[in-house]
């Protein structure tokens, strides 16, 4: 099985929030697991090591709440955030993450997340935001919404930056791939998302696009 079925719960009279984690560490899953266990109104359904056993998750069992973290293996965060973005019943995601990538909350947040918490705040603040999310609220650092809404540069990620930048060289996706050290496939999703992210039909006006917000 690509993930893990936890108990199932006994019917209750209050609600409960059933809750998918993904996190590429064994011993935040369990932490995680863990903390929830002793929350009341929480049960954690499924467990993933990844993106994409979650995924997988989501499409085989309910659950209300995800707590995903936003780098992990075969697909992050990220990824997890744009497959569910039109998934009708979808779960809200809470993105938990020791990232070191200061655009992680706008891009989660423009991706439509529930909340965005980092690993080094207080457990407490990860509780507050799930309940946050399973009532309909977001939860955010705190952050420039016009900035979010405003500059298509926030949106990418610090890889999709480094190949911005050297798509002005006019160098093939094959040389690229090898400047980066990723296939070809690789090199043409990100140039999708960064297209798409940009609003631009091509290279030569994603080039343009950042050429006037960095002048």
């Amino acid at each position: 099985m690509l993930f893990t079925v936890l108990e199932t719960r006994r019917a209750s009279g209050n609600r409960v929030v059933d809750i998918g984690i993904a996190d590429k560490s064994p011993l935040v899953v369990q932490g995680l697991r863990s903390l929830f266990a002793t929350e009341p109104g929480f049960h954690v359904l499924v467990t993933a090591s990844d993106g994409e056993r979650f995924l997988d998750a989501v499409d085989r069992f309910p659950f209300e709440i995800g707590v995903v973290g936003w780098e992990m293996p075969f697909a992050g965060g990220r990824e997890v955030l744009e497959a569910l973005r039109e998934r009708e019943g979808a779960p809200r995601i809470v993105v938990y993450s020791g990232t070191a990538d200061p655009a992680a909350p706008r891009d989660a947040m423009r991706l439509g997340a529930a909340g965005f918490v980092r690993k080094s705040e207080h457990p407490a603040r990860l509780i507050e935001a799930v309940r946050a999310a399973a009532d309909g609220r977001m939860a955010f650092p705190m952050l420039d919404v016009r900035e979010v809404m405003s500059d298509p540069l926030a949106r990418l990620t610090p890889r999709e930056r480094e190949l911005l930048r050297a798509l002005g060289s006019g160098k093939t996706n094959a040389e690229l791939a090898r400047q980066f050290g990723v296939s070809v496939n690789t090199v043409k999703f990100h140039l999708r998302n960064l297209f798409d992210k940009l609003g631009a039909r091509n290279r030569a006006q994603a080039v343009e696009i950042f050429i006037r917000r960095t002048a």
